[in-house]
């Protein structure tokens, strides 16, 4: 037998090893030279965030490809539990849910992925990313170690993170770490054994191998309590902040390790009645140049704050870049890259001081605009991250092409109180007192209450609502006239004159629970018992409106007109359809004259407008959503007052910036 011969039969039988033609796939910290190490090659990534829940699932390659052309090399990710779970063990990944999909495309495009799964998220979405049916047991305590939550998070862990575990870098896909719960320091409960049970289940559900994180702010009680051995420390923090106090926070609880900004923000996102947030594409290049110069000793890295740690051989050790679209700056990930739309009834609200919903329009004033255009912000950035690595080979994509189709009439349909036997089929629920939309296990949209006046009331009467009583709008309603709205920290008392036995109706919005704060348990409704001259009201009929329901079965288009009156004001449905030219192309909707409601295009909810509070005044309509060759029907529900032609007005371009002085809101 000859040497070839005998090197076979060894092989064979295992008793001869061949070389390995490469080291197995790794994604691990180096706390020697405190820096990243991918296959045991130092590593630095440049990452920017998208939210695929606020993308249309046809628009995700374009979005992705553009984002990897500017440079980026990796994404980060979150994934919303609510937008998956909509109703305790009833899932969804299907279509623009299908998230497995979406990490495949990003793996297509040889991107890496930084994924954020929760369960709590933020990301300014309804809840931070908890499912309402949390707070169907109300005293339930979130983000904590209270049985009841944790059985329903690991419920979820076990659907999600088996769909993540393939996805993995070291089993062969493109997931490189995965943080575990977000910004759990700034929230009140600091509960160790609820970290220690997500530790516990990622490990076990994902593996011993993966790189696990958590972000926090970058002061001392928020790093105290959302950091826990085992899972890596990372910091977020602005443009205005102290580079070196920063990353010395990050220090105080990662002695070594790469120091990560986990977000830098390239813009901010917009609240109703407040001014568009907007932010210097110079500024913005210049912060991230500055970050990169810094890194100079550490071969592009953005900067060797490792306490004076040598970086070794290896050349990239330093600090965690990525370009993140949410927060990031100072390690360049920048938040948000790309934001998008907060359609139908998923954008969520802060508390400051008072109740701030966030807008439907997501666009954050990112490097890629809310219909995924390029900016002169990511061209910026791109010559920028050109300086200092190679880009992609190739053109960026262009805008993708908008049209405007014009002016489409549209005629009311219908009352909203006229149609309560359709939008509520389940009818009435009867309760002595209001009860709250977790009680009858509503999730979003709308609720409608309704009693009578106990007794005459011939002159002007306050009826009233306690503090906190309304979450979040009222439009009342009185013998089916529009008298007015409440509003959450707003308007909480409104005149009404009657006799006895008048019907009184309120109409009650969610406008999105608070998605970051100390506390969100943020029940929605009627709180409290409204109150007729200081006289709480009884026997209620609480009616939970299916609306979204009956709009994709093609309502109100399949139906006849009810009779209704014409001039009457407060909330009702209006229809109309436009046809295009033969192209379906991304479009913007403006509402002249209109006061604030709910729009659907063929059944899909683009969600809420308010041009009388701003400072947005169009929706984004995606082409995906438009028709050809048959009309496309247009649902409106006007919740205050339309106006006395109504129409819709199609424009090629967005109007995001204007807003209108509080003393013009009134019932707006």
């Amino acid at each position: 037998m000859g040497l070839p011969g005998l090197v076979l039969l060894l092989l064979a039988a295992g008793l001869l090893r061949a070389q390995p033609t490469a080291l197995a796939r790794s994604f691990q910290l180096d706390y020697e030279h405190d820096c990243f190490r991918r296959d045991g090659v130092p590593f630095r990534y440049v990452s920017g965030s998208i939210h695929y829940a606020r993308v249309p699932r046809p628009a995700w390659r374009d979005r992705l490809l553009k984002m990897y052309m500017s440079g980026l090399n990796a994404l980060q990710v979150y994934v919303p539990w609510n937008y998956h779970e909509p109703l305790p063990g009833v899932y969804d990944f299907a279509g623009d849910r299908d998230v497995e999909a979406f990490l495949d495309l990003t793996a297509e495009l040889g991107l890496l992925v930084i994924l954020r799964p929760g369960p709590y998220i933020c990301a300014e979405w309804e809840m931070g990313g908890l499912p309402a049916w949390l707070l169907w047991q109300s005293d339930i305590v979130l983000r904590s170690s209270d049985p009841a939550f944790l059985a329903a998070v690991d419920s979820w862990l076990h659907v999600l993170l088996p769909k993540i575990k393939p996805r993995l870098y070291q089993n062969g896909g493109n997931i490189i770490s995965v943080q575990v719960e977000n910004e759990y320091g700034s929230y009140y409960a600091c509960d160790y054994d609820y970290l220690r049970h997500l530790l516990g289940s990622f490990r076990a559900l994902l593996g011993g191998e993966v790189l696990l994180f958590t972000t926090d702010g970058a002061q001392a009680e928020e790093l105290r309590c959302g950091t826990l051995q085992g899972l890596y420390a990372t910091i977020d923090f602005g443009p205005g902040s102290n580079l070196t106090e920063a990353f010395s926070a990050q220090r105080s609880v990662e002695p070594r390790g790469p120091l990560v900004n986990s977000e830098y923000y390239t813009g901010w996102l917009d609240y109703w009645g407040g001014a568009h947030a907007s932010t210097s594409a110079t500024q913005v290049a210049r912060g991230l140049a500055d970050m990169l110069q810094l890194g100079a000793n550490v071969n592009m890295q953005v900067a060797s704050w490792g306490g004076g740690h040598s970086m070794g051989p290896g050349g990239l050790c330093g600090v965690w870049v990525g370009v993140d679209a949410e927060r990031t700056r100072w390690v360049s990930r920048r938040y948000m890259f790309h934001g998008g739309t907060n359609f139908a009834y998923w954008s969520g609200a802060d508390l400051k001081a008072q109740y701030k919903p966030v807008t439907t329009s997501y666009d954050y004033d990112a490097p890629l605009s809310e219909a995924g255009d390029p900016t002169e912000k990511l061209f910026a950035i791109r010559t920028v991250i050109s300086q200092f690595q190679p880009l992609p080979v190739g053109p960026m994509p262009p805008a993708t092409p908008k049209y405007a189709y014009g002016q489409v009439d549209l005629r009311k349909y219908a009352d909203l109180l006229d149609v309560l036997d359709l939008l509520s089929p389940s009818g009435p629920i009867r309760s002595q007192f209001p009860l709250t939309f977790e009680a009858i296990k509503q999730t979003h949209g709308f609720v409608l209450y309704h009693t009578q006046l106990p007794h005459d009331v011939p002159a002007p009467t306050p009826l009233s609502a306690p503090p906190h009583g309304v979450c979040d709008r009222g439009y009342v309603m009185l013998q089916k006239e529009y008298q007015g709205t409440l509003e959450r920290d707003g308007q909480s008392t409104l005149p009404v004159t009657g006799r006895a036995g008048d019907a009184l109706d309120v109409l009650l919005e969610n406008m999105g629970r608070l998605s970051f704060g100390a506390n969100f348990s943020d029940f929605k409704g009627l709180l409290g018992n409204l109150s007729l001259d200081s006289s709480p009201l009884s026997n209620w009929l609480i009616y939970p409106l299916a609306i979204d329901a009956a709009v994709q079965q093609g309502w109100p288009h399949a139906a006849l007109p009810q009779p209704s009156s014409r001039g009457r004001s407060g909330p009702a449905f209006y229809a109309g359809t436009f046809e295009t030219p033969g192209i379906a192309w991304d479009t913007f909707v403006k509402f002249p004259g209109w006061s604030k409601g709910q729009l659907w295009i063929n059944g899909f909810n683009l969600g809420r407008y308010w041009p009388h509070r701003g400072p947005q005044q169009t929706l984004f309509v995606p082409g995906s959503v438009l028709r050809v060759g048959c009309p496309n029907n247009i649902t409106v529900l006007e919740l205050e007052g339309a106006p006395s032609s109504p129409f819709l007005l199609f424009l090629d371009q967005p109007l995001l910036n204007s807003t209108l002085s509080p003393s013009t809101w009134t019932a707006g």
